[in-house]
């Protein structure tokens, strides 16, 4: 699957060299992550750093998600050492065992939540879906929580959601019921797509990538709208009249793991051990507006004191969100999509 969450993502054409400490042909691994201004802030943030630490090369390559790296696996042509997935792929991966096992003596966890952390991936990263509304269309009274995006009465308007992230929107849904941030998870997902016929006739665009979900609000052509973090934060960098805040938002988590038959699999795990320590994991927020997965990186005191309020996985913003969980999306997903599907074409 393409990710789109902030970023602009192109398709794989080949490697893409990174900087290099001087190394020999069997120092170097090669990295997948989805492209455009988010990979670049990784090869700033994670990429370089690790390279010139350890003394290797480390070669780029995008991916368009789990497919890709199924294939390499199952045909037993792995090309990348590590690759970045969403954590509901990285759930499904594991189960599938296109993983190697991660060895927990070479990469230090602490500090990543443990629902993160698993034999064969870890987390790297988190985007939150917000709410945005117009403040030309409401001022600051705006709709503030999902039950307020649900009650069209107070808050007439034109709305969107994502109909394409099933698992994001359902989590909305949930949280629109009344259900405690706490509570949301296992989904009740027959109560979730109730929640969503409730609103769907009140739906103006369902849309599909985070570049939609921002032209729209950009536009004016709604007023209110589910939307990923950093295309929220791009939009009031850009000085469009627009209000969100982290109130009732859903962290979802990327995760890295290394391919199963990955020919360099023990420097890949020291490279990756790299990615996730406080040092290199507190450089991301100073590229991107993708939060750290490890919550120390916010005790480095890299992070200005400044920056920290806006970016999502902040332990003050945390608390305020619900993070989904990739183990019960693993095994509900496909259920889950096809009923949402069905639903909103109606």
């Amino acid at each position: 699957m393409n990710r789109t969450k902030g970023v602009t993502v192109f398709a794989a054409a080949g490697l893409m060299a990174a900087v290099a400490a001087p190394a020999v042909a069997g120092d170097t691994i090669t990295v997948a992550s989805w492209g455009g201004t988010y990979q670049e802030a990784q090869t700033k943030a994670f990429f370089r750093p690790t390279a010139e630490a350890l003394g290797i090369t480390i070669k780029e390559d995008t991916t368009n998600g789990l497919d890709d790296v199924r294939l390499q696996v199952t045909g037993n042509a792995v090309k990348w050492d590590i690759t970045e997935l969403g954590a509901d792929e990285c759930a499904r991966g594991s189960k599938e065992g296109l993983f190697e096992k991660l060895d927990y003596d070479v990469i230090d966890k602490s500090g990543i939540n443990p629902k993160l952390v698993h034999d064969d991936w870890i987390g790297i990263s988190y985007t939150s879906v917000v709410l945005i509304y117009r403040t030309d269309v409401f001022g600051d009274k705006g709709p503030k929580t999902w039950a307020d995006f649900w009650d069209v009465k107070k808050f007439p308007g034109r709305r969107a959601l994502s109909g394409s992230q099933q698992t994001e929107t359902l989590s909305v849904a949930a949280l629109a019921k009344g259900i405690p941030i706490d509570k949301v998870y296992p989904v009740d997902i027959d109560g979730a797509l109730q929640s969503v016929d409730k609103i769907r006739n009140h739906v103006d665009a369902w849309w599909t990538s985070g570049a939609q979900a921002m032209q729209l609000v950009k536009d004016g052509e709604v007023d209110m709208a589910s939307i990923w973090n950093g295309r929220a934060g791009t939009l009031r960098k850009e000085g469009a009249p627009v209000s969100f805040s982290f109130d009732q938002g859903v962290l979802t988590a990327d995760c890295m793991v290394i391919p199963k038959g990955s020919k360099n699999k023990d420097l890949a795990m020291k490279a990756l051990a790299k990615f996730v320590s406080p040092d290199l994991q507190a450089n991301l927020p100073l590229y991107v507006d993708n939060g750290p997965a490890n919550e120390k990186a916010f005790e480095t005191g890299k992070i200005p004191p400044e920056r920290i309020k806006d970016i999502n996985s902040a332990p003050e913003n945390v608390k305020k969100q619900v993070l989904q969980d990739p183990q019960f999306w693993r095994d509900n997903l496909v259920e889950a999509t096809e009923k949402f599907n069905n639903l909103i074409q109606q």
